[in-house]
């Protein structure tokens, strides 16, 4: 919705400023904010290493227009503001959960649940004008008989339309099978995408949530979607400290042991199944993003194509075991070094070396 807190908590994220005032559609074109992760274990290898550059893992977080009732029939920014939405891999949904005279809310009142339910609506009712397109086209194909593919993609398609109908998103339908999941990837439904509910707080409400967080964890319960609860007013005081200490002390005037805007950070990382393992040495400490579930050889062409097509094998040193001995050298001597081939599945934390031949 517009008057959320987005364009507020978008500015603490990054270090674009986005503008923010208090009328709707504020924001109109798409700001982008390239954001590092924050990680502890970059932070002492750098200070193990003392490389010469230093790179953390990042993600891309999209500021948008606010939505309002009827955006699937064009209303507000409309189809602009839904394709905006198509081009993501996530959606964090800014819910205002605060009390303020001052900032005008397009419904009226302030009600976090109904704002959720209205975004919510017009997105399933985007994706059912999707699937019921696709049905139209893949019905005559299946009823042809002979047409494999097309009766698998009618199975998905039906599954879909009946959960959009019951007014539930695409990903509360569980996909089986690789051609499947293929295939429903391929539709860019809205509602499949990963989502987490950020509620925007008074300061007061910062550590521990409010009425308005109870009632919106109670509303998701069942939808397979994360919660988090984020004091935008708070994060932009926070952001216009200097000094590590000044943070330090001011969160923990708050209640809160660190800013919500690192948290946020974190959980749209993990909202995306994404992992960080290392490499590290005297040139540089980098931090490599890759899907849970990889494998070293696919894990080596994130770094470069020719590492993953003449992979020999990765040379692993566990997080714990590199900071307990204090060097590569000293991982080797103790014989904490793990030699992986083709299958072994990295796992988050790892300091990786890859030997490959092309």
């Amino acid at each position: 919705m517009p008057n959320v807190g987005k364009s507020t908590l978008f500015n603490c994220l990054s270090n674009a400023k986005a503008q923010s005032a208090n009328f709707p559609f504020c924001t109109i074109e798409p700001n982008v904010g390239v954001i590092s992760v924050p990680d502890d274990r970059l932070t002492r290898l750098v200070e193990l290493c003392n490389p010469r550059s230093v790179v953390p893992a990042t993600v891309e977080i999209v500021d948008i227009a606010g939505l309002v009732k009827g955006a699937s029939k064009g209303e507000g920014l409309g189809n602009k503001f839904l394709a905006n939405i198509r081009e993501t891999d996530a959606i964090l949904h800014v819910l205002r959960c605060f009390d303020d005279d001052n900032i005008t809310h397009v419904d009226g009142t302030v009600d976090p649940v109904r704002d959720m339910e209205v975004i919510n609506y017009e997105l399933q009712i985007k994706d059912l004008e999707t699937v019921e397109a696709r049905l139209a086209k893949t019905e005559k194909a299946a009823k042809a008989g002979a047409d494999k593919t097309a009766r698998m993609q009618l199975g998905v398609l039906e599954a879909y339309k009946a959960a959009l109908e019951q007014g539930r998103p695409a990903r509360s339908v569980a996909i089986e099978g690789k051609e499947e999941q293929r295939f429903a990837r391929e539709l860019f439904l809205l509602t499949a995408k990963p989502v987490m509910y950020v509620c925007n707080v008074d300061d007061d409400s910062a550590a521990t949530g409010n009425a308005y967080v109870e009632a919106v964890r109670r509303a998701i319960a069942g939808e397979n979607a994360q919660l988090l609860v984020v004091a935008a007013r708070t994060e932009s005081e926070i952001a216009e400290l200097e000094t590590y200490e000044e943070r330090r002390e001011f969160l923990e005037s708050m209640g809160l042991e660190e800013s919500g805007v690192n948290r946020l950070i974190r959980a749209a990382y993990s909202l995306l199944d994404l992992q960080t393992y290392f490499t590290a040495g005297p040139d540089e400490v980098r931090a490599w993003t890759f899907l849970r579930g990889t494998k070293a050889p696919q894990a080596a062409g994130i770094i470069h194509t020719d590492f993953e097509k003449g992979f020999i094998r990765a040379e692993v040193i566990k997080y714990d075991d590199y900071v307990t001995l204090g060097s590569e050298s000293a991982v080797r001597e103790a014989g904490k070094m793990g030699v992986e081939g083709k299958e072994y599945v990295v796992q988050d934390g790892d300091v990786m070396h890859f030997r490959f031949n092309v």
